[in-house]
Parts: C-alpha cells; structure tokens; sequence
C-alpha cells in the first residue's frame, strides 16, 4: 500500500491499494435491515487502484428521461434474477458499474463469475482509480468531473467514468447515508 496526496487538492494524503488483477475490494451484505440492498461498507473502497483483464461482465441498458432512469427497478430486478438462478453471483467481488451512454439510455455492467442465459455479457479490461462519494444523487455531475480530474492529476487521459450506485434510493434513505463509488478508467 502507497500513501497518495489527494488528487484534487495535493494536499491531503488518500491511501492507494494494487488490487490483484480481476479483484475489487470486498462486498460486505452482512448488515441488510430492508431487505433489499445491504448497508455498504465503504472501508477498503476509496482510493483503489483496479486492474481488469477480461473481467466477465453482465450488461444491460436502461432508460431515461435527461439522465433520470425510468426503468431501472425492473432492469435490475430482473438481472438480479437471471444471475441468481444461473448460480452466478459473484458476491465477495460484487460491483455494478453505470454510466450514461446518452441522455436517455444507461448502461450497466454486473460483475459474475460465469455467464447468465438470456442476458448479453461482455468483458472489460483496464486500469481504473476509485472514490467514494457520500451524498445526493443529484451530485453525479459534479462527481463525472472530479473523477475525470483525478484521472488528469494521474497524468492520464481521462477515460470512460462508472459509478456503482451502492444502495437504491429508499435504502440510502434508510440507512441514512448514499454511497457512491466513483471508477474511472486511467491510461
């Protein structure tokens, strides 16, 4: 492990860890009071380097109204579904990254350890910088460019930026506070 200024202000220092090839840090779903997402455990996720190698991947689309999704719920019911009956949950190593490919449509990559019937896989490889976020949604375009800022600080032309939305809206309101890990691809 490396001790990193903070990429935005240099000043504060943030720690960077070399994830083993195809590793994310651990998932932790041991707290879960709704019974829908479990309470996200941010330790071990900030400031992550990750390093994909034909990492295997679920993708499915969603729309949206001005990047405001409209049928996420049943996408990812319905994901969450075909994986669990394939027996292909990946759930130490869980992610699900998202990101706008236009204005009405998102894309959404689900991390599995084996392909799912009936639902379009996809592979990514990559070098990639973490940061947790911890706020409203609405802070999403603010977060695009801080990531995008982090990947320029690396000397790095900024790739594409993921989120993994860690609970959904009515958990983050349980729990009382929304993570939001921010990936971004580094060159």
């Amino acid at each position: 492990m490396t001790v990193a200024r903070h990429p935005l202000d240099g000043a504060d220092p943030i720690r960077e860890t070399n994830m083993q090839t195809n590793e994310t840090p651990r998932y932790d779903s041991s707290v879960n009071t709704t019974g829908c997402c479990p309470r996200f455990n941010p330790e071990g996720w900030d400031g992550q380097e990750l390093h994909f190698k034909d990492k295997r991947f679920l993708r499915a689309t969603t729309r949206g109204v001005m990047h405001i999704p409209l049928n996420m719920g049943n996408v990812f019911s319905r994901v969450s579904k075909h994986i669990d009956d394939a027996g292909a949950s990946d759930t130490d190593q869980f992610i699900v990254l998202s990101r706008d490919i236009s204005p009405w449509s998102s894309e959404h990559l689900f991390s599995v350890a084996k392909s799912v019937p009936g639902e379009e896989m996809t592979t990514l490889s990559g070098d990639f910088l973490t940061k947790v976020f911890e706020g409203p949604y609405s802070q999403a375009r603010q977060w695009h460019e801080e990531m995008r800022q982090i990947a320029r600080n690396r000397e790095s032309e900024p790739g594409d930026v993921y989120f993994f939305y860690t609970t959904c809206p009515k958990c983050a309101k349980a729990y009382g506070k929304n993570y939001v890990v921010g990936v971004t691809a580094v060159a």
